[in-house]
């Protein structure tokens, strides 16, 4: 570069380069020292199209031969991708990772079949409010619910039934519903049991005070009996 016969400058002395001559002699310095470190053959983002022009394929950039491409490599733009490129990389490569197998241990049995239920429609007047206070004759609301009998001759010894209520988004054997929910009652080594029920809020039997709401397990007669209201 020359530095002679500028502004500022002695005579036979180098001159002052301005801020456009020192990043052209940057660049070029840049471009020298990637030819001599770099293999272009290992880049993985260098494209050559049919017009024999080079592009960068991270930075969507075209340069006319392989001094410009290098030059361009040890930029702030392609040093910028590369960085987001390297975290987007970790980040999936994070997401792919199997998770730790569950300790959790699946119970394998062999069913039998489903046991024989029946279920009956209550409807009463109910006499006590939700305090448990007594109302007079009359004025209670009357109120609806379910009683269901489960007969499980072969239950297996030390196992009491279960039962619980599903959302119609839990299940994945019907499309979705919003008007029903599902009541689920299992018991080894029966085939687990489902029944579709309004989606009504049920009221709670442990702070039921009337005795309206209960459940019963006889293992003399293997019969599982319980009984929930609708709450108005």
């Amino acid at each position: 570069m020359d530095y002679q016969n500028r502004v500022g400058s002695k005579f036979g002395g180098g001159g002052v380069a301005g801020a456009a001559e020192t990043n052209v002699d940057r660049r070029e310095r840049l471009r020298k020292l990637a030819l001599e470190t770099i293999d272009l053959a290992k880049d993985p983002y260098i494209l050559r199209n049919h017009l024999g022009s080079l592009e960068c394929r991270l930075c969507l950039t075209l340069h006319t031969n392989e001094g410009s491409y290098l030059a361009h490599t040890q930029g702030k733009k392609h040093q910028t991708n590369l960085a987001r490129r390297a975290a987007k990389d970790n980040k999936d490569s994070q997401l792919m990772i199997a998770p730790a197998p569950s300790t959790v241990r699946h119970k394998v049995f062999l069913k039998i079949g489903r046991p024989g239920y029946r279920v009956t429609k209550v409807r009463e007047r109910i006499d006590y409010d939700h305090l448990g206070q007594r109302l007079s004759e009359g004025e209670g609301p009357p109120r609806e619910g379910l009683m269901v009998q489960v007969h499980l001759p072969q239950i297996k010894e030390d196992v009491i039934p279960r039962r619980r209520f599903m959302s119609a988004w839990e299940q994945r054997k019907e499309p979705p519903n919003r008007s029903y929910q599902y009541l689920i009652v299992a018991a080894e080594p029966y085939e687990t049991v489902a029944f579709r029920i309004p989606a009504r809020e049920i009221e709670d039997e442990a702070e039921d005070h009337t005795g309206w709401n209960w459940s019963h397990w006889d293992p003399d007669t293997k019969q599982y009996s319980f009984q929930f209201m609708f709450r108005n």
